[in-house]
């Protein structure tokens, strides 16, 4: 394998698959549908060959190219891959293919996401170009290694889900997405800001470097061996552009008002390729970039971090019992999980990184089931409203099982994904901040509540008018999201060892410890001889 440019042609891939859509004509709808689906499926390849030849107990960052892209700034072409980025871009890669089945109709007239009332069809060619692009932006940042590439990525992948949003969405689609477009942007270029004061910094006399760099990681080892020291107050600014980009997009209450918004208008596709892969961009950068090129400004935001992250897991889920829409309680679920994964990344011990690691992966799998499979619900009634539904499950009985089993994977069941990487944070953060972990735990009541109360109102009781059960096309989106949500629930280890060493390099470079377990010691008793 050595030799050969796989992180390139990796992310190359849907964009190379984009451009051969843009070459049928018109008028062939289904062949564009296809060639997006072929090339999302040979992206999926790629990945998986990776995957293969990636060893988890090798050097941190793998598959590395390099190559001089603007010297006179300091940035090059450089991209890389650990065990994190690597499940992510597993995530990414399997996720597409099914969200382009998911949505295979979405462009059509007669969809049951198009506005009401709307007549003629939006244009299949560009709906499924704008998916591969958005692909190959994620993957980018997912790979790259150069601050100024990922950062490049970072925003630009706004513009393709922008379009996405407004222009496939329902009528209020657009109005969402220039909320989404506005706060995300926002929060770019405070990031951008960031990137050149940390360029900045770099170019220092007391750096280790001749000129600036923005290189990733000649930036984060000179700052693990002190060879780059920031002021405090330098680093904490720093460090609060970066985190405020992220915070933004991953999101953390309480910047997380546009997701709903922008989740409920969309496609459910769209809503998929959003909170379960652009969002997740977020929390890997608060992961890779926030807490190894300023580790003293993490540990001084860190109880701030957490706290927020603590509300924003209570409020996403007693939000989410109080809606009435199906759409938008799904969406209040995932500022709720995003909660947790943040809990994890801030709380700074092996196990909830590498749960929080997981849970970005987890939570992508279980969302996409239960948004795809709500979508499919509503496309069929036409109607997003809790109350217009019931017994549901007495016409469509696959439906209302895949349903239930989506459901119960979001609200952490034993022997499904999520349970294993919320259990890791909680126990992770226990260790360190106790209190944030026991008042995280209600989250695992209230999500009872709101997924076991929403099934019962939609797909018990006496059926209100018949419902179709899933067609062909429906179930092999659904199956392959079930099958990994039941694997990785039962036997977590692959993605486990493939993270652990990630995580682990990121807290020795911080110089972080886990917190050693306390333990009650009982002396003897003198004389007496008992314990």
């Amino acid at each position: 394998m050595d030799g050969f440019a796989w992180l390139s042609a990796l992310w190359l891939a849907p964009v190379v698959g984009a451009g051969a859509v843009a070459c049928v004509p018109a008028s062939g709808r289904a062949a564009a549908r296809w060639v997006a689906l072929a090339a999302s499926i040979v992206t999926l390849a790629v990945a998986v060959v990776v995957a293969v030849g990636f060893d988890p107990g090798g050097e941190r960052f793998q598959f590395v190219e390099s190559h001089s892209w603007m010297p006179a700034f300091g940035t090059r072409y450089e991209l890389g891959v650990d065990g994190v980025a690597l499940v992510l871009v597993l995530l990414t890669t399997v996720l597409v293919p099914v969200l382009l089945l998911a949505g295979w109709r979405d462009a059509d007239s007669d969809s049951g996401q198009r506005p009401a009332g709307t007549r003629g069809n939006r244009p299949v060619h560009a709906f499924v170009s704008l998916v591969l692009i958005v692909e190959a932006m994620v993957l980018m940042s997912f790979l790259s290694l150069d601050i100024l590439l990922f950062y490049v990525f970072f925003e630009a992948m706004l513009i393709p889900m922008y379009f996405l949003i407004g222009s496939f969405g329902d009528r209020r689609g657009p109005r969402a997405a220039v909320k989404f477009l506005l706060y995300n942007l926002f929060g770019g270029l405070i990031m951008l800001a960031a990137v050149i004061g940390l360029h900045a910094v770099t170019a220092g006399d007391a750096g280790p470097f001749e000129s600036g760099t923005f290189d990733f990681r000649a930036i984060a080892g000179a700052v693990s061996s002190g060879d780059l020291v920031l002021d405090a107050p330098v680093a904490n600014a720093l460090f609060l552009g970066f985190m405020f980009a992220f915070a933004v997009k991953a999101p953390l209450w309480p910047l997380h008002t546009w997701l709903p918004d922008a989740a409920v208008h969309s496609t459910p596709a769209t809503a998929v390729l959003m909170m379960a892969v652009v969002d997740k961009v977020g929390t890997f950068g608060m992961l890779r970039y926030c807490i190894e090129l300023f580790p003293d400004a993490t540990r001084t935001f860190a109880p701030l971090i957490i706290t927020l992250a603590v509300v924003g897991i209570v409020y996403g889920a007693l939000v989410a019992i109080g809606q009435t829409d199906i759409m938008r309680l799904i969406a209040y679920t995932s500022i709720s999980h995003f909660g947790f994964i943040v809990l994890g990344i801030f709380a700074l011990t092996s196990q909830s990184q590498g749960g929080s690691a997981l849970y970005m992966v987890n939570h992508g799998l279980s969302t996409a089931a239960l948004m795809l499979i709500a979508g499919f619900l509503v496309a069929r009634k036409g109607s997003r409203v809790i109350a217009d539904y019931g017994g549901v499950q007495s016409t469509a009985p696959v439906l209302a099982g895949t349903f239930l089993v989506a459901g119960l994977a979001t609200l952490s069941l034993p022997g499904l994904a999520p349970f294993v990487s919320e259990f890791l944070v909680l126990i992770g953060t226990f260790t360190r901040y106790p209190a944030a972990a026991v008042v995280a735990t209600t989250a695992l009541v209230l999500s009872a509540v709101y997924v076991l109360w929403l099934y019962q109102r939609v797909m018990t009781g006496p059926a209100r008018e018949g419902v179709r059960d899933l067609g062909r096309r429906e179930i092999a989106v659904v199956a392959p999201l079930i099958a990994l949500l039941l694997f990785l629930g039962l036997y977590p280890k692959p993605a486990l060892d493939t993270i652990t060493p990630a995580v682990d390099a990121t807290l020795t470079a911080v110089h972080q410890e886990d917190p050693a377990p306390t333990v009650p010691v009982i002396e003897a008793e003198q004389g007496g001889g008992h314990r």
